[in-house]
């Protein structure tokens, strides 16, 4: 009777999968761009989209310890809101937001790696690139998933050391703090758009509600892993986007925006600080561009298991779920090549939270059973759609930037669409998999975790 603990999870890897989820290749990607729009009051937005993201954390975290299980934000929609079109257009979003998440890390791996090339090279390198390592990554997890998992540990440690060694060197020499201006010319409203551009650098903590079921103490460690890690992550982004303005111009930023970092590191560093952020940002790139494919594999799984998508994505390859892996890498590589990183970034951010105000209005409703304070999880539902109409009305706003929404409004329009039209066709329904009742919040209910995985084994 005793329960198996070859997939137990400690606190510390519980978090390790937060940070991992939040610090891939975001940061690399879009720095430059936050930047460029909320110039020397970048650390604030990054404050600001990190607060958003902390106060969703405390309602995925209350529905993670009342419905563990790897459904995670799928399965909170549809206990909260049941098997409603909507329900299921959000749950085919999530996927579509993961696509476009590996295009901006696939559009960061490209614009790094074409940066090691002779300048008028770059722009014929770039596209290859981006393309190039959404192929191979696709091919290492469908052939190679055991090297995927254990490479994470190895990547996410080395990312963290460079990361954290630019941050010490960068503040340990003089800056110049007049280029960080928490009150500069940027308005309130732009502030917080640019704030919401970056909000996908968060959204990895959402990570953690997939592997919840493996978790040794939930009410230890999950706490920690969702608070305790936005927390970090928040202090790490202030750091780095910091560091940059106190070395760099703002016309320097802008001069090498797709590439900030690395340029920082230049100035820094000379050669080695150049080479050292380089290397962080392809390998943290590859490993975030690594994990994601892993997680939509099985995201397609877990949709296809309740009813909203075809049973076909049901299969395995190798033991693996790669049909989902393989249709997304193949959505990935037309964002990547058609549709400029701007574009990318707002669908991204705008997708995710859209979704997460779902989670929070789940949250709230479902707050009886998993004893969560309302106030908190209607304040996240607040934020969320404060931050999405503040970044939709701006980018409207500007001509140049407008067309972006369409681009939005054609993923929410795919996600309803594909829902109606294959439940019509199909005749299939949402159902709960895995339906079970959330955890007792008395002492006595610490054996019934283990019951509830034997029996899913």
């Amino acid at each position: 009777m005793s329960e198996p603990t070859s997939a137990k999870l400690g606190t510390f890897s519980t978090l390790s999968i937060g940070i991992g989820g939040m610090v891939g290749g975001g940061i690399f990607a879009v720095t430059g761009l936050t930047i460029e729009v909320t110039r020397g009051r970048a650390p604030l937005a990054f404050l600001i989209a990190g607060v958003v993201a902390l106060l969703t954390s405390y309602s995925y975290l209350k529905l993670t310890l009342a419905f563990p299980g790897e459904g995670g934000t799928v399965d909170f929609l549809n206990r909260a809101f049941g098997p409603g079109i909507l329900t299921g257009a959000a749950n085919i979003l999530l996927l579509l937001s993961y696509v476009v998440l590996l295009a901006v890390y696939a559009f960061a791996f490209g614009s790094y790696g074409a940066d090691l090339f002779p300048v008028e090279t770059r722009g014929f390198w770039q596209p290859v690139l981006a393309s190039g390592v959404i192929i191979g990554l696709v091919a290492v997890n469908v052939f190679l998933t055991r090297l995927v998992i254990r490479s994470e540990n190895l990547f996410n440690a080395v990312k963290m050391v460079l990361l954290g060694g630019f941050i010490v060197v960068g503040l340990a020499l003089p800056m110049d703090w007049s280029g960080i201006d928490p009150v500069g010319p940027v308005s309130p409203l732009g502030l917080v758009a640019g704030a919401m551009l970056i909000f996908l650098n968060y959204e990895g903590f959402e990570l953690i509600a997939n592997a919840s079921k493996d978790v040794a103490d939930p009410k230890r460690s999950l706490p920690i892993a969702y608070i305790g890690g936005v927390l970090i992550v928040i202090l790490l982004y202030v750091l780095i986007v910091s560091v940059v303005l106190g070395h760099m111009s703002l016309e320097a930023i802008g001069a090498s925006r797709d590439t900030a970092l690395s340029a920082a590191g230049r100035v820094i560093l000379g050669a080695p600080g150049y080479y050292a952020i380089v290397v962080a940002a392809l390998l943290a790139t590859a490993s975030a561009i690594n994990a994601t494919f892993y997680s939509t594999g099985r995201l397609a799984y877990i949709v296809a298991k309740t009813g909203e998508l075809p049973r076909e994505l049901e299969r395995s390859i190798r033991g693996e779920h790669a049909e989902g892996t393989l249709i997304c890498a193949g959505l990935a590589l037309v964002i990547v090549n058609f549709v400029p990183l701007e574009a990318i970034a707002t669908m991204g951010s705008a997708g995710f939270l859209l979704l997460f105000l779902g989670v929070n209005l789940a949250s709230c409703r479902l707050a009886r059973q998993t004893g969560a304070r309302v106030w908190i999880s209607a304040l996240a539902a607040a934020s969320t759609t404060a931050a999405l109409v503040v970044l939709c009305a701006e980018v409207a706003e500007n001509p140049a930037t407008r067309n972006h929404l369409w681009i939005l409004v054609g993923m929410i329009a795919a996600s309803l669409v594909i829902e109606a039209v294959y439940r019509r066709i199909t005749g299939r329904r949402i159902r709960l998999h895995r339906q079970q009742q959330p955890r007792p919040r008395a002492a006595s209910g610490a054996s019934r975790p283990r019951s509830r995985r034997r029996r899913r084994r």
